[in-house]
């Protein structure tokens, strides 16, 4: 169980999906959506060894997103190293600068070269103390990419939750570290994300004091025949975002 997110870095020139999407334009959101049921097992992709849970929670994405349009896809863990060591210097020779990754530095490798071979059409951020929002980002486009400030609290915590004590010693904001995450479902008291190959849940309160980046990530592999599994038309989605695409 190796951490690995680095501080979340602002960009003034990331998008923000709030821009481009407006209520009366959206399809009914539902209370709550699973994507993760038709992925049998989630792999490590080499986060129990290296801090790359950047680059894992992209391939996490990808197994949800081709796991429910088409044929699950798996990405290799080298596949996961190599985008890692692009990313972040790693060495996977001499095992040197394994220093984990900038998520917006992992979004942008993934959006111009590829991770595992797929490349994403774009990427916009979320509001994270907005629900509503992240249940319609994670609705649209089967999941979301977040960042933790994990405290340590949450190491033996079945359910991450915050403390009774609150936001301090154990409970602190990064008193653990960065992970990045993605989410695949949610419902009216709990959101669950991939970590460390295994689902895990978090009550909503963990998510507002412990989030501290999140995107929603617009992928081709989420389509089949032009239909998305929510049966939202992708050339109109593409269409009506086409300035998220940057």
């Amino acid at each position: 169980m190796k951490l690995g997110k680095q501080p979340p870095k602002h960009d003034p020139r990331t998008l923000h999906l709030a821009s481009y999407l407006r209520p009366e334009e959206l399809p009914r959101i539902p209370t709550q959506k699973d994507w993760s049921g038709k992925v049998p097992t989630w792999g490590m992709l080499a986060n129990d060894r290296l801090g790359d849970c950047t680059c894992a929670t992209a391939g996490h994405l990808i197994e949800a997103w081709t796991a429910n349009a088409s044929t699950e896809i798996v990405p290799s863990d080298a596949d996961i190293i190599s985008a890692y060591s692009a990313v972040s210097g790693y060495d996977p020779a001499t095992g040197e600068n394994d220093n984990g990754a900038v998520e917006l530095d992992v979004l942008n490798y993934w959006r111009k070269s590829g991770i595992a071979n797929h490349k994403i059409f774009a990427y916009a951020a979320l509001e994270p103390r907005n629900h509503s929002h992240i249940k319609a980002a994670c609705y649209l486009f089967g999941g979301c990419y977040i960042g933790l400030a994990l405290p340590l609290s949450a190491q033996n915590q079945a359910v991450w939750s915050v403390p009774s004590w609150g936001t301090s010693g154990s409970g602190r904001p990064n008193s653990w570290g960065g992970h990045a995450v993605n989410v695949v479902s949610y419902d009216a008291h709990f959101l669950t994300v991939v970590t460390w190959g295994a689902l895990q849940k978090m009550t909503w309160r963990f998510w507002d004091r412990y989030c501290d980046e999140s995107y929603a990530v617009l992928s081709q592999d989420f389509i089949n025949g032009g239909i998305a599994p929510n049966a939202i038309d992708w050339a109109s989605l593409q269409q009506d975002l086409s300035k998220v695409a940057h």
